[in-house]
């Protein structure tokens, strides 16, 4: 029997991902029913601004009337067609187009997903069907960084060493090499600059490399800003030298976009705005603005050749997805595309990101505060560790902020920050002034007797 809407009683039917299973399901969870711009509204009618876009994917907001039509649309042309058997529809012959103009890659092509876990998973599969037909099958080894997260299936689940993650779940390891993650802020030895910091990660990537056999590494996937380390914007030159160092042994490098990609670093791609020349790229969440699931691989001309030739050489590429390419999503991601360039969001973003700096900015000094960093409309706060109970702030700012109407990701003491794009310099002003009060809150409950 459904629960009533005010209920206490615990609705345990569905299980609920990123908590523990047994208080989500003895906890009634905030259930939330509607949204409007940077707003939603749960089952109680209480208003929340939605400070990381829904897991960082909601990139126009709520209740867009332009995507629900672009959706509504296409169900009532062609609402459902897998494809594949030389066979495909409009939509996705279209967005492939589109995105492979807008690509930072040479001679583009496309493949489609559903989700961003999927797109990477597929990519490092398509990097094995090239290799071994290329004659390397060795090079399986993926390279990623420590904290950064590329998935949930069993092949992306273990890279970068997520927490506990390929351990809990019992993971296959013996592929994938992890290295330090590029925080400066965290991570620099007493007295080290940027400078030196870099050449370290890039000897220690190096390192790694020689370690594992250079022949046995097919590629290095990373997210050019990790939002999953807590918002960890790269110091300058790293990027740049790690695509020298893997040229150097003929490594792949993989552009995880998925949270950085359309706009949200400044650039349409972080790439871009970091300089960073990749192979392969995967998108998603922004891609559509979540409004349907739908996740892209875009290859550059030479690794997709290499897939060719393999096809050649088996007489098919065995694979397919049965909602890679669906219709409806990819009427809704061509869509988000045409309205991020309609409105000009890149525009936007590079008007209303500085606000948003700006207020990160200005929490330097406080008792609580460790450290702010952003880039474009993303950035981060993080507290310092209370002695011997590292989270146990970020617990407590999760609350503060709820109270408070705000809901931000939190990652362990870090409080992540990545509103909707279309996010005003005025909401800009609501969301942080929520997030004050909820720090004062957390500050005041410490100092209590």
């Amino acid at each position: 029997m459904l629960m009533s809407r005010n209920s206490n009683a615990p609705d345990n039917r569905t299980l609920i991902g990123f908590t523990n299973l047994r208080q989500a399901r003895i906890n009634r969870p905030l259930v939330i029913e509607k949204g409007n711009g940077i707003y939603l509204t749960d089952e109680n009618g209480r208003e929340y601004i939605e400070g990381t876009s829904s897991f960082y994917s909601a990139a126009l907001g709520f209740s867009d009337p332009e995507l629900v039509e672009a959706a509504i649309r296409q169900m009532r042309q062609l609402p459902a067609y897998a494809s594949g058997l030389y066979r495909t529809v409009p939509a996705a012959l279209a967005l492939g187009e589109k995105l492979a103009s807008m690509a930072p890659v040479s001679k583009a092509r496309v493949a489609f997903a559903s989700t961003g876990s999927e797109a990477n998973d597929f990519l490092i599969k398509f990097m094995r069907f090239r290799n071994g037909h290329r004659g390397e099958p060795q090079r399986v080894k993926v390279i990623a960084r420590a904290l950064s997260y590329h998935g949930a299936t069993v092949m992306t689940a273990p890279l970068g060493g997520f927490p506990g993650t390929a351990r809990a779940f019992n993971l296959p390891m013996a592929d994938v090499i992890t290295v330090s993650q590029p925080d400066y802020v965290n991570n620099a030895r007493p007295g080290e600059d940027e400078a030196t910091f870099n050449e370290r990660m890039l000897a220690e990537l190096e390192q790694a490399i020689e370690t594992a056999g250079p022949e046995t590494v097919g590629a290095m996937i990373l997210d050019p800003v990790s939002f999953s380390a807590g918002c960890v914007v790269p110091p300058a030159g790293y990027l740049i030298g790690v695509r020298t160092l893997l040229d150097r042994y003929g490594i792949l490098l993989f552009d995880d976009e998925v949270i950085t990609g359309f706009c949200r670093t400044g650039s349409m791609f972080a790439a871009q705005t970091f300089g960073m020349r990749p192979d392969c790229m995967t998108l998603a969440k922004a891609l559509s603005a979540a409004y349907f699931p739908i996740s892209a691989i875009v290859m550059d001309g030479d690794f997709y050749d290499g897939l060719e030739r393999g096809s050649d050489d088996e007489g098919i590429f065995s694979h397919a997805a049965t909602y890679g390419g669906h219709p409806v999503a990819a009427a809704v991601a061509l869509r988000t595309i045409e309205i991020i360039e309609e409105r000009d969001l890149l525009g936007h973003v590079r008007r209303v990101g500085p606000q948003l700096q700006r207020c990160l900015a200005s929490l330097a000094g406080h008792p609580l505060v460790f450290n702010t960093r952003g880039v474009g409309l993303g950035g981060a706060v993080q507290l310092h560790s209370l002695t011997d109970a590292a989270g146990a702030r970020g617990l407590a700012m999760q609350d503060a902020m709820m109270a408070e109407g705000l809901l931000l990701r939190v990652v362990k003491d870090t409080v992540n920050f990545a509103p909707p794009l279309i996010i005003t310099e005025a909401e800009v002003d609501e969301l942080f002034a929520r997030f004050t009060r909820a720090l004062a809150a957390v500050e005041r409950a410490e100092v209590r007797p």
